[in-house]
């Protein structure tokens, strides 16, 4: 399995999970141009996606969405109230019902070899999910937008992507109005940098080959901050591990990652 950021952040979420046959998004939240342009970085063409699984509606998750699926009449997955969410979006213009697959959350669906387990986060959306996907023994995760973290569906992980989204500090001091801060702060906002560390203490084990920090504000954060934040937190939690025993990087908003094979 491959795992690559072609985005992430608050201006634009889009993910691709992938094995030698089968090929996906997790989010299209920039424009069909960068998306095109990212998957052909890996050497691939938007024809070649196999489905795109869409975590939840705002506008950083599916921005490109309706370009991508009316020119390559990609299938598009997921929860039945999403997809309403979906049809509605003027912004969007109309996407062919056919290409619509509702999902339900904790229910495992296949798209080609790729098994996809969604499960449910608490965020102000119409009912999201964060998404775990395996092929035979691997599996990879791409897991933001959380007000508050869950670690049932993130053990035994080989890779995954992570929301580190602000510095506590610098939003509560920032310009965002009082309740844009109680929003993000919020049990159905964002997790922060030392929330994104302490999920990640209770999850580490010896065969997680990669980790990835994403959806960073832009307002809010910034890459050495949420970095550093998370590599304490983990150096100081109560685990047996050091950050220096994972390979930690942060997906960048403007640009494709490294490509992570697991």
């Amino acid at each position: 399995m491959r795992m690559v950021s072609i985005a992430s952040g608050s201006s634009g979420n889009c993910i691709y999970i992938g094995s030698d046959n089968t090929h996906v998004l997790v989010d299209a939240g920039i424009s069909n141009k960068r998306i095109e342009m990212g998957l052909n970085d890996l050497g691939l063409n938007a024809r070649e996606l196999d489905g795109i699984l869409i975590t939840h509606e705002h506008s950083d998750h599916i921005k490109g969405l309706g370009v991508l699926a009316r020119k390559y009449g990609t299938p598009i997955y997921s929860t039945k109230e999403t997809l309403e969410e979906i049809q509605d979006s003027k912004s969007l213009g109309e996407i062919p019902e056919d290409l619509m697959h509702p999902i339900t959350p904790d229910v495992d669906f296949m798209v080609g070899d790729l098994e996809v387990k969604p499960f449910r986060i608490d965020h102000d959306a119409a009912n999201p999910v964060a998404y775990r996907v395996q092929n035979e023994k691997r599996s990879v995760a791409v897991a933001t937008d959380m007000g508050q973290y869950i670690i049932d569906h993130l053990q035994g992980l080989d890779a995954i992507l992570l929301e580190a989204n602000h510095d506590v500090k610098m939003l509560e001091a920032g310009p965002y109005p009082y309740y844009l801060k109680r929003r993000i702060l919020g049990d159905y906002g964002h997790l922060s940098n030392e929330n994104a560390g302490r999920l990640l203490s209770s999850i580490l084990h010896d065969n997680l080959k990669h980790i990835f920090l994403g959806h960073l504000s832009k307002e809010n954060n910034y890459e050495e901050l949420a970095y550093e934040t998370v590599r304490l937190e983990i150096t100081e939690g109560d685990t047996p591990y050091k950050a220096n025993d994972f390979p930690i990087t942060v997906a960048k908003r403007d640009a494709v990652s490294q490509i992570v094979t697991v």
